[in-house]
């Protein structure tokens, strides 16, 4: 359902070998005129200087490969004695010493709680993650990492791609080919659900659209150029551009009788709204063949309407389009229109080679989305509109994807310019949105809205109080209500006034 209506300076490091020993170092020294022992040992010197030489080297050359240090034996002072030179010890490198690791600078302790609003019991089962934008610091977060249901909030992703594969600029396009039987037209549809059947220079729900009457205008202009044309009498539809179920499965039909959504073609006009003009209105059960009577009447003398294909390389014959992507994805976003957003997932399949059906969008969305840098791992994409339960995205997705969106990378610009403003712009601007208290974050959420039965979602920037900017995504699933759009609100409010503040308690 559309949301029309988130121990250093030691001696000596462990392991170091140990200093060598002073002891003993003038083991032996004599002085002059000394008796005893030791003028004994310096009289056996005298006699067999050679040979104390020899065995004081033998024994320096033996502590020499433990790392000791000896001292020779020294003679006595007068001039006559003489020294046995004594060996200098080996030099053994220290180990290195390890470096201690730069000190990590504290985490900031932030204290602002809003622990009270994330308790509403409102909120069902909560998933919520918020991220500083600058910085990408996760500061809050409650199942951030689950892939679930996001509601219209898949807009988001779909708008991501098409600006990503189609680009801003691109225009789908609606002709008229020269049929293979004389007297015969062929309507070809190229995906644009915003072709009308209004006159022309009227502003329909879709600002911007290609109208029928144009179109027919050119066909018998053309058809006029040649003379051996006989009157158009039949016309064919061709509406083979898109192929597969017209509806997805896991949508509900009410959607469809309450004015939500169309069935999905690549030829309509009006977004096959009972009233062109107003974005929710009852829809049909075939778009095809009411885009088809509408255009025979636009021609005038047409007796026969039937589906076909247009042969190879017929001539053509007219040719209007679709106003731009960044003006769709306007569109889609700012009111959530769900026939949009179903037409450009699948022009974004086609162009990737994904294939023209619902179970092409997956392959084809996400090719889309990976120039962006933003890991896809477990996202599930069933339809570009959000409204199958059976899409699956995780609030840290979003917050990483609207980090870029709130940078303009790329062209993603066009999202931020898009998105509903609290109080301001589109369906957060509902009296039923940021209301009472929240009203102090009006103008400073800047957010896709989500709503199907079993779940309500917000996610987008936050302008917070303290100027930090904030991506978030809330996520109320479950056994839900309306009240839900309040509490998710109160909440985005409690960050909007927490800011970098916001405290994950």
């Amino acid at each position: 359902m559309d949301d029309e209506q988130d121990a250093t300076g030691a001696t000596r490091a462990p392991g170091d070998p140990a200093r060598p020993s002073e002891a003993g170092r003038d083991a032996g020294a004599a002085t002059a005129g000394s008796s005893g022992p030791g003028a004994s040992v310096v009289a056996y010197v005298r006699r067999h200087r050679l040979a104390a030489t020899i065995t004081a080297g033998a024994l320096v050359l033996a502590l020499a490969g433990t790392g000791a240090v000896f001292a020779g034996a020294a003679t006595n002072a007068d001039a006559n004695t003489s020294v046995v030179p004594s060996a200098t010890p080996t030099s053994m490198p220290e180990p290195a010493r390890a470096v201690p690791a730069e000190a990590v600078a504290a985490s900031r302790v932030r204290t602002c709680s809003v622990a009270e609003a994330a308790a509403d019991p409102r909120l069902a089962n909560l998933q919520a993650q918020v991220m500083k934008a600058s910085t990408g610091e996760v500061l809050y977060d409650r199942g951030g990492t689950t892939a679930s249901r996001t509601a219209s909030v898949m807009k988001v992703l779909t708008s991501a791609a098409a600006l990503s594969v189609l680009g801003s600029s691109y225009r789908a396009t609606t002709t008229v080919v020269k049929g293979a039987e004389p007297g015969s037209v062929v309507l070809v549809g190229g995906g644009d659900v915003t072709l009308s059947r209004t006159p022309s220079g009227d502003e329909t729900a879709y600002p911007g659209a290609a109208h029928l009457d144009e179109l027919a205008r050119q066909v018998r202009e053309a058809w006029a150029a040649d003379p051996a044309n006989p009157p158009i009498t039949k016309l064919i539809l061709d509406a083979s551009y898109f192929g597969g179920e017209e509806w997805h499965s896991s949508w509900a039909l009410s959607e469809r009788e309450l004015g939500y959504m169309s069935n999905i073609t690549a030829l309509m006009v009006d977004g096959d709204r009972d009233d062109p003009y107003t974005n929710t209105s009852w829809r049909s059960d075939d778009p095809i063949g009411r885009a088809g009577q509408a255009f025979a009447d636009e021609l005038g003398g047409v007796g026969t309407i039937e589906r076909g294909t247009a042969p190879a390389g017929a001539a053509q014959l007219g040719a209007v389009s679709s106003p731009t992507v960044a003006e769709l994805i306007d569109k889609a976003l700012v009111v959530s229109d769900n026939t949009v957003a179903e037409m450009l997932a699948r022009l974004v399949a086609i162009e990737t080679g994904a294939g023209n059906t619902f179970a092409s969008l997956n392959a084809g969305i996400l090719e889309g989305l990976d120039g962006y840098g933003v890991d896809t791992a477990g996202i599930t994409i069933v339809d570009g509109s959000g409204l199958s339960p059976d899409n699956a995205v995780p609030p840290s997705y979003l917050t990483r994807l609207f980090a870029k969106v709130n940078a303009r990378e790329a062209s993603l610009g066009y999202i931020l310019d898009s998105l509903p403003v609290s109080g301001e712009r589109g369906s957060l601007a509902y009296d039923d949105r940021f209301w009472g208290d929240n009203s102090v974050a009006d103008g400073r959420v800047i957010a896709k809205t989500g709503w199907i039965d079993t779940g309500y979602t917000l996610s987008g920037v936050i302008r917070a109080a303290d100027d930090t900017d904030l991506t978030f995504a809330v996520y109320a699933l479950g056994d839900v209500t309306d009240e839900a759009k309040t509490a998710i609100d109160t909440l985005t409010t409690a960050f909007y006034r927490c800011g970098d503040n916001l405290s994950n308690q």
